[in-house]
């Protein structure tokens, strides 16, 4: 096990301090964070915030539907009529589990929404009172 040389003064650095110095730690992370940052206050159109529930239930919509209908072939058809009723329902409840993610989720972005905004209202009011 090796043990990194160090220095009474701390002039001297490991190899890993060294690359987190070098490197825009703070712009990457910035960059590849997935959450709003909070410097900038840009307004977000309703697509923006929505669209991911709204494609998840579409999809989930769209899948459901198809498991209706490859469910109702295995009633009309007498051809393969045991892969209509094993594929039918794992569409159906696919569709349906996807549907109800989409609609949970929209109520979890909505509470995160009025969050933010009650983070952003207090932290405005703290820099104002601690500013002066």
């Amino acid at each position: 096990m090796e043990i990194p040389p160090k220095s009474p003064d701390g002039s001297e650095k490991s190899p890993q301090s060294k690359e987190l110095l070098t490197s825009n730690t703070a712009s990457t992370l910035c960059i590849s964070s997935r959450s709003e940052s909070i410097w900038t206050s840009v307004p977000r159109s309703k697509w923006n915030i929505y669209h991911k529930p709204i494609i998840v239930m579409c999809v989930g919509a769209a899948i459901f539907v198809f498991g209706m209908v490859i469910t109702s072939l295995s009633c009309f058809i007498e051809q393969k009529k045991e892969v209509f009723k094993m594929c039918g329902p794992a569409f159906l409840s696919l569709g349906l589990m996807l549907l109800v993610c989409g609609l949970v989720w929209i109520p979890i972005i909505r509470k995160k929404q009025k969050q933010r905004q009650k983070s952003q209202f207090l932290q405005s009011l703290k820099s104002f009172f601690f500013n002066r």
